[in-house]
């Protein structure tokens, strides 16, 4: 067996959280000969609802399962100490009446500190994905307050968007969700994203030759992918738990792990500049990883249907920076 490694996952107790953590555990992610020690981190309320999960934990007998911190987030410095990844799942959700501007507000100090405690505490290897909403500028906030760290290791979820998007290309095709690759999500996790069609394939074949509605991939799909969250929410009284849950989880096995020939994996990253985004915001690109290092996907051939919409993302990305530009 590997020596262990840790696993920071903040709102451990939430429903995100509660359907993340058993995964992490049973060698799923991170593979079946590497120890995982998890460190759980709640709101001071929720720390008895945490020890449920202990207790569940224990009942499992994960042999992966090196052992468990329990933290309150009053102190996260202690929660985040040596951790190689933190999963910031944790945030305030937006509620009835709230605009999104006052959401970016709300959770802004909140990612301070998580940037300040990561800085401080975790491993030097420390890899960050910020999966609570809204995700992007969640993470642009943890990374600025954490700028020791490599910009490289700071990661927004965009990862759930190219799964719906996958299984609406599948289902459209008639053809199984395994058949559709190299689905990019551009820009934002919000209605503003741009769920990118023209380069997907569907068993090898462009998705646009294989699904020649034009005005459904271009009006149906696009607006079923950005309002998703919604529909869920409105069909069972709660926002996607299970389903980002597995999209966390696939993000960092995508991080971690080769990128098929032929596909990509979507995830918001500190942009370098590329496809004209401006430097240093957290945008949703393509990228491919080698298991160890990962890259944004060059030479992608954009045209004006989709410039329009990655510069309406863009946009909305620059408002919410600026929104909180004291913080950074």
């Amino acid at each position: 067996m590997k020596a262990p490694i840790r696993v920071a996952v903040t709102g451990a107790a939430g429903q995100i959280g509660y359907a993340m953590i058993f995964r992490l555990a049973s060698g799923e992610v991170f593979g079946p000969d590497q120890p995982v020690i998890l460190h759980l981190i709640e709101l001071p309320q929720a720390l008895s609802a945490l020890d449920g999960v202990h207790m569940e934990l224990d009942d499992c007998a994960f042999p992966t399962l090196a052992g468990v911190v329990k933290q309150s987030s009053d102190d996260l410095e202690a929660g985040f100490a040596d951790c190689n990844w933190v999963l910031c799942v944790g945030s305030v959700p937006r509620k009835a009446g709230m605009e999104r501007g006052d959401l970016v507000r709300i959770n802004g100090p909140i990612f301070t500190n998580t940037g300040k405690a990561i800085q401080a505490a975790a491993s030097k290897d420390v890899r960050v994905l910020v999966v609570g909403n809204p995700c992007n500028t969640n993470c642009l906030i943890t990374m600025a307050n954490a700028p020791d760290i490599p910009r490289d290791r700071f990661f927004a979820m965009t990862r759930l968007d190219q799964n719906r998007a996958a299984s609406q290309l599948a289902q459209k095709a008639g053809e199984p969700v395994s058949s559709v690759k190299n689905v990019a999500i551009w820009g934002n996790h919000s209605a503003t994203q741009y769920p990118d069609f023209y380069h997907a394939t569907i068993n090898g074949k462009s998705a646009n030759d294989v699904i020649t509605d034009t005005d459904w991939l271009q009006k149906d799909f696009i607006e079923t992918v950005q309002k998703r969250g919604a529909a869920v929410i409105s069909a069972r009284g709660a926002s996607s738990a299970a389903s980002a849950a597995n999209a966390a989880l696939d993000t960092v096995k995508s991080v971690i792990r080769p990128t098929a020939e032929g596909d990509c994996c979507s995830v918001a990253v500190c942009s370098d500049g590329s496809y004209g985004i401006d430097e240093g915001l957290i945008f949703g690109y393509p990228i491919s990883s080698d298991g160890s290092k990962w890259e944004i996907l060059k030479g992608w051939d954009n045209n004006e249907f989709a410039q329009e919409k990655i510069q309406a993302t863009l946009q909305e990305l620059r408002d919410e920076r600026d929104a909180v530009k004291d913080l950074l």
